[in-house]
C-alpha cells in the first residue's frame, strides 16, 4: 500500500519512475513516471512465464491504481509490451495511449486475438477442469474489452513534435524491431527546468531486411534502454540464408515437418520474406508452406499499408516483386479445421504458428503432433523467456507438458538467433556510445535477464558511462 499512498500525492520534489514490469525479466514491460503534475506508463505488457503466476501479475496492478493514470505511451504491438492493455482499460483507465500509426494498426488486430486465443484456451482447459469437477477458469479480458481499449489509441508520425500534456512534449523515432516500433523521447518541464528522458523499447538491429534501422534519439538525461541479449552476440545475418537452405534440404531429405513457432507480427513476415528469395532463386526446390495464424494473416495485411516502414531492398524487392510476404505462394491458415488437416498431411512441409514462446495458441497443437517424431524440426526463431515451454524447448528437456498432458521431445531442436529482431551486445553498446557521456546522469537496464543485464553494465561502464542501474520489480528511483 506504500507504493499507492506515495502516488496519490499531491505534491512532489523530484520526478520518479517505478519499474513494474520486464524488470530482471523480459516480459511484461510496464514502467511507471510519476511527475510532479502527471502519472503516466510507458508500455503495459502481458506477463509471459509460470501460469499461475502470471495470471495473478497481469490481473492485479500491485503497484498502482489504473483509474489514476493521465495517459500511456506504448512502443510498439508486440504482447509483452501492448497485451495488458485491455486489463488496464478494464479496471478503469481512461486517458489516452500514444503510439505510432502503424502499431495503433497492428495492435487492433493483435489486442483482439490475444483475447480470443485466452478464450479459446480456457474453454478447452475447462472442458477438461469439467470433468474433474474443478472450478472452471476465466479469460484475464474478453475480446469485448480490447475491442473498449482501442478507443483510447492516438496515432502519431515519427520525428512529430508533440505536447501530449502541457510541459510534456513527445517526439517518436523508428526502432527498427517491428513495423511501427518507437524509441520514446520525452521533454517534460517542471518548475523551470526540463528533464530529457528516452525509451527504448525494444530496439532493432541494423542491416536486416524489411524494416529501416534503428535511429538514434538526441542526447538525454536518463535512458531505460532494453538489454534482452546484452551479454550476447548474434549470429551474422548475411549467414542466415545458408543455415536456413541446410534446413531445408535437411527437410526434404527426412520428408520432415518443420514447425516454427513464430511471433505473428515481425517474425513470421520475416521468416516468409527469407523462404520466398530462397525459393524463388531455386536454391531450394519450392515445398509447401502454412501460415497457421490468423493474427499472422491479418498483420501481414497491415504490413502492406505502411510501406513507409520499409528499407530500401525491401522497397525495390516490392517494385519487382510486388509480393514480398510470399502472399500467392504460401498458403496462409485461417481457419481451425484447415489447422487439423495438416495434422495427416505428410512433409516435407514447414508450419510457421505463433505464438513465439509456445505458451498459447495453434502452435500448441502443432507441437503436440510433431514433437515425439524424431525426423521432425522445431525451428526457433526468436526469444523464449525463462519457464515458458519455447524456453524448455530450447534447453532440450526430455518431456515437456502441453495442455497438462506429457510429451517426449523426441524432434530434432534448431537455433536460429540469426532472424532476432532484438539488438545484440555489441549493438546495444553501438547504440549507447552515441550518447553524450557527460550529459547522461543514469542508463536504467530493464527487458533482460540478470545475467544478461550484467554483462552488459560491465560493458557500458567499460564504454564510459559512470551511472547504470538495474532495477528489480517494484523498484523506484528518483530523478
Amino acid at each position: 500500500m506504500g507504493a499507492i499512498r506515495l502516488f496519490n500525492n499531491k505534491r512532489m520534489d523530484t520526478m520518479k519512475i517505478r519499474f513494474i514490469g520486464a524488470a530482471q525479466t523480459v516480459t511484461g514491460s510496464m514502467h511507471l513516471i510519476k511527475t510532479e503534475k502527471y502519472t503516466f506508463l510507458l508500455d503495459c505488457g502481458l506477463y509471459q512465464g509460470k501460469r499461475k503466476e502470471a495470471f495473478e501479475i497481469n490481473r492485479n496492478f500491485e503497484f498502482f491504481d489504473p483509474a489514476e493514470i493521465d495517459f500511456m505511451i506504448l512502443s510498439h504491438a508486440h504482447i509483452d509490451h501492448a497485451g495488458n492493455i485491455p486489463s488496464l482499460v478494464k479496471q478503469g483507465f481512461k486517458g489516452k495511449i500514444f503510439t505510432t500509426f502503424a502499431t495503433r494498426d497492428l495492435c487492433s488486430i493483435m489486442l483482439q486475438d490475444s483475447a480470443h486465443i485466452q478464450e479459446k484456451d480456457v474453454e478447452f482447459v475447462n472442458k477438461r477442469r469439467k470433468k474433474k469437477r474443478q472450478n472452471p477458469f476465466e479469460p484475464l479480458y474478453t475480446q469485448q474489452d480490447a475491442l473498449n481499449s482501442l478507443q483510447h489509441f492516438v496515432g502519431l508520425n515519427y520525428h512529430r513534435e508533440f505536447e501530449i500534456a502541457p510541459g510534456v512534449v513527445l517526439t517518436f523515432f523508428d526502432a527498427g524491431h517491428i513495423l511501427g516500433s518507437a524509441l520514446t523521447y520525452l521533454s517534460i518541464k517542471e518548475n523551470g527546468n526540463a528533464t530529457l528522458l528516452g525509451f527504448s523499447g525494444d530496439l532493432g538491429r541494423p542491416h536486416l531486411p524489411i524494416l529501416k534501422d534503428p535511429e538514434k534519439i538526441p542526447d538525454v538525461d536518463y535512458f531505460i534502454c532494453e538489454s534482452t541479449y546484452g551479454g550476447r552476440d548474434h549470429d551474422n545475418p548475411t549467414d542466415s540464408e545458408e543455415k536456413l537452405i541446410s534446413v531445408l534440404k535437411k527437410a526434404v531429405s527426412r520428408k520432415a515437418k518443420i514447425i516454427i513457432p513464430s511471433f505473428s507480427v515481425g517474425r513470421t513476415q520475416e521468416v516468409v520474406y527469407a523462404l520466398h528469395k530462397i525459393f524463388e532463386s531455386r536454391k531450394v526446390e519450392r515445398f509447401p508452406v502454412y501460415v497457421d495464424s490468423p493474427l499472422a494473416v491479418n498483420a501481414t495485411e497491415v504490413f502492406r499499408m505502411h510501406p513507409e516502414c520499409f528499407d530500401l531492398e525491401t522497397s525495390q524487392f516490392m517494385i519487382k516483386n510486388h509480393d514480398p510476404f510470399g502472399f500467392n505462394k504460401l498458403t496462409y491458415i485461417t481457419d481451425a479445421a484447415d489447422s487439423k488437416k495438416l495434422n495427416n498431411v505428410d512433409g516435407p512441409m514447414i508450419i510457421i504458428s505463433s505464438s513465439g514462446m509456445c505458451e498459447s495458441g495453434r502452435i500448441l497443437h502443432h507441437l503436440s503432433n510433431n514433437i515425439q517424431n524424431p525426423n521432425n524440426i522445431i525451428l526457433i526463431v526468436g526469444y523464449a523467456a525463462e519457464h515458458t515451454l519455447g524456453r524448455k524447448i530450447i534447453d532440450g528437456e526430455k518431456v515437456v507438458k502441453i495442455f497438462g498432458d506429457e510429451f517426449e521431445l523426441n524432434a530434432e531442436v534448431i537455433v536460429m538467433n540469426s532472424f532476432s529482431a532484438h539488438a545484440d551486445a555489441s549493438e546495444l553498446v553501438d547504440y549507447c556510445s552515441q550518447f553524450d557521456r557527460s550529459r547522461m546522469q543514469n542508463i536504467f537496464l530493464v527487458h533482460g535477464e540478470t545475467d544478461q543485464q550484467n554483462q552488459f553494465k560491465s560493458s557500458l561502464t567499460s564504454a564510459g558511462f559512470n551511472s547504470i542501474t538495474i532495477p528489480k520489480r517494484g523498484d523506484e528511483i528518483n530523478l
